[in-house]
């Protein structure tokens, strides 16, 4: 399906943030459903249109281009790859069919743009990758040799030579190797590095949460305290952190008590026989309410509140550790945004969301069949999917 390019409904400017690297843009050149797609994120960014417009792809783009720039395998991120390869593409004399995708990161370094482009016939690998910024090439890597499990790689140097050349493998994303192989002698060196490391760490920090209600109404035993991403865990999650920070907890219950019908004094986990424990509601008057009664939209309410109100040190995520937290942002990716929500719920986790992301610490990426509702909230981007 033909996808248009971003459009935003409302969006009032956010705060700057130039220290924190973010992704503002997802490039999907040939992905699946989308053909010369731009994406344009901002803060807080709502992928709309009906089913089969692409928005759990353009979801799935952006997880995979996050874990490639952790520097998992590509084999990993792409367990079904022809399944990204979009529907009519034809195999060139060769039998090889792929995909290609990219997005721009932004930050201290200026707008720093990654493509890449995937081959999923006959064998999966990256046969190019291109990382530049003010039209300067910093990375390019080609395929020369089907024979090689290698793409022959050639970096800016600026110095005696104008680039280095050098192999790499070709089941991993260059860029964030290029640390371990960039000497940073020379400007042009240390302007890769710049580069890389933005792109790298805008990357790294993101959740990609889609609440399974159905889970999460059973004790669960108490392990690392970490959200998974289907908040199966969320009493574990609440058995630790309710007592971590009092005011971030009270927040959470007041974001709860705005979206929960009933009272709602607090949100807790207890531990139940058989060494697990079980989230319930606090409903002030000695009643307590545990979460298998909820709704489902109840559910899913409250754990996305939960998810905004935390972060890297509690959700799921690999957060690039050699980087101070302030300088980080964690972006959160969440389908069916208002799935089962009613409207009075939907209004409050958007305004939550929009309060939390301009902060500047965190990002949401969210879809929703429909985003009428979120034209009348300021720093809010909606973009159109529909055909």
């Amino acid at each position: 399906m033909a996808v248009s390019t971003a459009s935003t409904v409302s969006a009032a400017p956010a705060p700057p943030h130039p220290d924190r690297p973010r992704i503002t843009e997802l490039r999907l050149s040939a992905f699946a459903g989308h053909r010369r797609a731009v994406l344009r994120l901002g803060p807080l960014t709502v992928l709309a249109g009906p089913s089969g417009s692409g928005k759990t792809s353009a979801l799935r783009a952006y997880d995979a281009l996050a874990r490639l720039g952790g520097g998992a395998q590509l084999g990993a991120v792409f367990p079904d790859p022809v399944a990204c390869v979009p529907e009519r593409a034809r195999p060139d004399a060769q039998h090889r069919r792929g995909f290609r995708i990219g997005c721009t990161a932004d930050g201290a370094a200026g707008p720093v743009h990654l493509d890449v482009a995937v081959q999923a016939e006959p064998e999966l690998r990256i046969v190019g990758e291109r990382l530049t910024a003010d039209g300067v090439v910093l990375l390019q890597t080609a395929l020369r040799d089907p024979g090689r499990r290698a793409v022959q790689a050639a970096w800016h140097t600026a110095g005696a030579a104008p680039v280095t050349r050098a192999p790499l493998p070709d089941d991993r994303l260059g860029t964030p190797l290029l640390p371990l192989r960039v000497a940073g002698k020379t400007d042009g060196q240390r302007r890769v590095l710049a580069a890389a490391e933005q792109m790298v760490v805008a990357l790294r920090s993101v959740f990609a949460c889609d609440p399974r209600p159905g889970r999460m109404r059973e004790p669960v035993p108490t392990g690392s305290g970490r959200l998974l991403g289907g908040c199966d865990n969320l009493a574990d999650v609440l058995w630790r952190t309710r007592a971590e920070c009092g005011r971030r907890h009270a927040q959470f219950v007041a974001a709860v008590r705005a979206g929960c019908a009933g009272p709602v004094a607090d949100v807790l986990a207890e531990p139940v026989a058989g060494g697990v424990v079980r989230a319930l509601l606090d409903r002030g008057d000695g009643t307590r309410t545990g979460l298998a009664r909820l709704g489902y939209g109840e559910l899913r309410y409250l754990a996305l509140a939960l998810v905004l109100f935390t972060g890297p040190g509690v959700l799921e995520v690999d957060p690039a550790g050699e980087v101070p937290a302030a300088l980080q942002t964690l972006t959160v990716l969440t389908d069916g945004f208002d799935r089962g929500l009613d409207a009075r719920q939907r209004t409050e986790l958007l305004r939550l969301a929009a309060r939390m992301c301009d902060r500047g610490h965190i990002r949401l990426v969210a879809a929703a069949s429909d985003a009428t509702w979120a034209a009348g909230t300021d720093g809010v981007t909606v973009v159109d999917l529909g055909p």
